[in-house]
């Protein structure tokens, strides 16, 4: 434990102390540094912690704005982790979630974290993304709108959006099953939103589960669709699939490898052009008008069991 300390003491001094001018964002550059992260998620919250802790400190160094963790990346998933939320230790989710919005503020950084959060006695919690600024506060959370069938015997559906702006980018967030409805994607689109933070829990799996191969590429999909980049975080777990960071054309920039912990660096620049083969037609398409062009008002067009 000394040792762990003297550690963190060393590091936080080759931080320089926060000026009153770093504690808010007056940034406009449209320029980000994402640092989105991967380790084996568990059912310790203590052993999860330290693993976010030391990925927090290795963003930093490596000069990241914010830092991703995957769903539920404290606690543990339900039905892969432990079998329940019965006798969940929430008194120790409280004082690891407060450890490190400290530590956020120490260090000068965002951070997505990947948690649950408690509702009232007997409602079911949600599954939840909290948007944790560089002074340490709680600004927004967000809470998983689409759960699957296996998720509604834990949590309870959101309701919401989360918009927030970070450098001049503006930032939405969305976790795991949501990738599969792209009304979600449209909607942010709608929002004038830049980079989509989409934290998932695809670990654990049996082997030839078909979601290593379906979703980064339905990820690329949504964020060609919508011209948006996007950074996907995930357990890194056996039979699992690595962090990817994707840009507004659908490429992916860089992936981290396959069931090994790392933090993977990539940048945001809205000055920068991309591919975008619908952009012409987007904004049609999502006010209703769903084709291009003039509609001809012509016999031969409407109808359609002739040849001629």
């Amino acid at each position: 434990m000394k040792k762990s300390l003297i550690g963190l003491t060393i590091i936080f001094s080759c931080f320089s102390i926060k000026t009153e001018a770093q504690t808010s964002d007056t940034s406009q550059s449209g320029k980000l540094i994402v640092a989105a992260c991967q380790f084996p998620i568990s059912e310790s919250i203590s052993e999860n912690y330290n693993w976010i802790k030391n990925q927090i400190i290795e963003a930093k160094l490596k000069k990241a704005d914010i830092v991703q963790f995957p769903e539920c990346a404290l606690t543990g998933y339900p039905e892969v982790d432990m079998q329940t939320l019965d006798n969940f230790d929430w008194d120790l989710l409280y004082v690891k979630t407060d450890s490190i919005l400290n530590l956020a503020n120490q260090l000068n950084i965002w951070v997505i974290l990947g948690s649950i959060h408690r509702l009232s006695e007997g409602v079911k919690p949600h599954n939840c993304l909290y948007v944790i600024n560089s002074d340490g506060k709680i600004v927004d959370r967000y809470d998983k709108r689409f759960c699957t069938n296996g998720d509604l015997k834990h949590f309870s559906p959101g309701d919401h959006f989360v918009k927030f702006k970070l450098n001049g980018v503006n930032c939405g967030l969305l976790i795991c099953y949501d990738v599969r409805f792209p009304e979600l994607f449209r909607e942010y689109k709608k929002l004038d939103t830049d980079l989509i933070f989409h934290s998932f829990y695809n670990a654990r799996q049996k082997i030839g589960s078909i979601h290593p191969i379906i979703m980064p590429i339905t990820a690329q999909a949504r964020a060609a669709t919508n011209s948006i980049y996007m950074s996907l975080t995930n357990s890194s777990a056996t039979e699992s699939w690595p962090c990817h960071f994707i840009t507004p054309d659908g490429l992916i920039q860089n992936k981290l490898a396959i069931n090994i912990p790392g933090v993977l660096i990539s940048k945001v620049d809205l000055s920068e052009k991309y591919y975008d083969a619908s952009g012409t037609n987007r904004d049609k398409a999502m006010s209703g008008i769903l084709n291009s062009g003039e509609i001809v008002q012509d016999p031969h067009s409407q109808n359609r069991t002739k040849i001629n």
